[in-house]
C-alpha cells in the first residue's frame, strides 16, 4: 500500500493538549468572578476578567494548534466527516442551552404568573400567598419585589440589532459562495464586512445594557422578566461576541490563503455557528422585545 492509501485510511487521533484543562479553569473563574461581582464583592469583577483572558488564550493557542495540523494535511475525509458530526452535535447541545431560558420564560409567563393571580386549578395561591395579585407581563413579581422598572423595547436598538444580524447572515452566505468559486478577493471582503457588523450588534448591546440599568431601572434584580431578559440576551451575546472573534480568525486564515473551494470545513464550522445565533436572536426579538 502506498504512503497516500495509507494516509487515506489512517484516522488521525490528536496527542494530549492541556488546552481543554486550561478552558475549564478559564470559564470556572469567569463563573466565580461574575457571581461575585454580581454579589458585591470587590475583587468580583477583576477576576471575571482575569478568566476571560485566559479563555481568550486557550481560544488562540488551541486555534494555531488545530491550524497546524490542518495545514500539515494531517486530516484525511474521515476526520473531516467526524468534524462535522462534532460540530452538530455542538449545536444541538446549545439549541438545548438556550431552549432551557426560553422554556423558563415560557414557563414563568404562561403558567406561573397566572397561578400566582390564582387561575382555576390554583386558587388559593392567590388567596393565601398573594392575595389581589393580578397577571401582567412584564412582570416585576408578587408584591412588587422587582421593584418599578421600564420594559424593553423592540423598537430602536432591538430593531436595529436584527438588521445587522439578518445582513451578517447574507454577507457570511456570500463570502461562502466567494470562497466555493474560488473567489478570494470576494470571501475576504464579505468576511470583514461580517465581522463589522458582529461586533456592532455587541457594541449597541452594551450600551441597550448601559441605557436599562442607568434610565430604565431594569437589572438582574427585577423580577422574573429583568432576569429572564439579562440571562437570555446577555448569554446570546457572548455568542455573538465569540462568533465575531471565530470570524475573525477566518479572515485571518483566508488572507494566508488557507481554504480551497474543496476543503475549508473551519469556515462552513463557524457559519453554521453564526447562523445558529442568527436564529437564536430572531427568537430572542419577538419573544423578548416584541410580545
Amino acid at each position: 500500500m502506498s504512503a497516500e492509501a495509507r494516509a487515506a485510511n489512517h484516522y488521525y487521533i490528536p496527542n494530549g493538549t492541556h488546552w481543554p484543562i486550561m478552558g475549564s479553569v478559564g470559564l470556572f473563574t469567569t463563573a466565580l468572578g461574575g457571581a461575585l461581582w454580581l454579589e458585591g464583592v470587590g475583587f468580583g469583577g477583576y477576576l471575571c476578567l482575569l478568566g476571560m483572558i485566559i479563555i481568550l488564550l486557550m481560544m488562540f493557542g488551541w486555534f494555531g494548534t488545530v491550524i497546524r495540523e490542518s495545514i500539515s494535511g494531517t486530516y484525511n475525509d474521515q476526520v473531516d466527516r467526524s468534524f462535522r458530526w462534532g460540530m452538530t452535535f455542538f449545536i444541538f447541545s446549545e439549541v438545548m442551552f438556550f431552549g432551557a431560558f426560553f422554556g423558563a420564560l415560557f414557563f414563568a409567563r404562561v403558567f406561573v404568573d397566572n397561578w400566582l393571580a390564582g387561575s382555576s386549578n390554583n386558587l388559593f395561591t392567590n388567596l393565601l400567598l398573594w392575595k389581589g395579585y393580578e397577571p401582567t407581563w412584564p412582570s416585576n413579581g408578587p408584591g412588587n419585589v422587582g421593584g418599578s422598572f421600564e420594559s424593553m423595547s423592540a423598537a430602536g436598538i432591538a430593531a436595529i440589532n436584527t438588521l445587522i444580524l439578518l445582513s451578517s447572515g447574507l454577507t457570511v452566505t456570500i463570502a461562502h459562495w466567494g470562497l466555493k468559486e474560488g473567489n478570494r478577493k470576494k470571501l475576504c471582503w464579505f468576511l470583514l464586512f461580517t465581522i463589522i457588523l458582529g461586533f456592532s450588534f455587541v457594541v449597541l448591546q452594551a450600551h441597550e445594557y448601559i441605557e436599562a440599568y442607568t434610565k430604565q431601572n431594569l437589572t438582574l434584580g427585577s423580577g422574573i422578566y429583568g432576569s429572564t431578559f439579562f440571562m437570555l440576551t446577555g448569554f446570546h451575546g457572548l455568542h455573538v461576541t465569540l462568533g465575531a472573534i471565530m470570524l475573525t480568525v477566518i479572515l485571518l486564515r483566508s488572507l494566508k490563503g488557507h481554504f480551497t473551494p474543496q476543503h475549508h470545513f473551519a469556515f462552513e464550522a463557524v457559519s453554521w455557528y453564526w447562523h445558529f445565533v442568527d436564529v437564536v436572536w430572531l427568537g430572542l426579538f419577538i419573544f423578548v422585545y416584541w410580545l
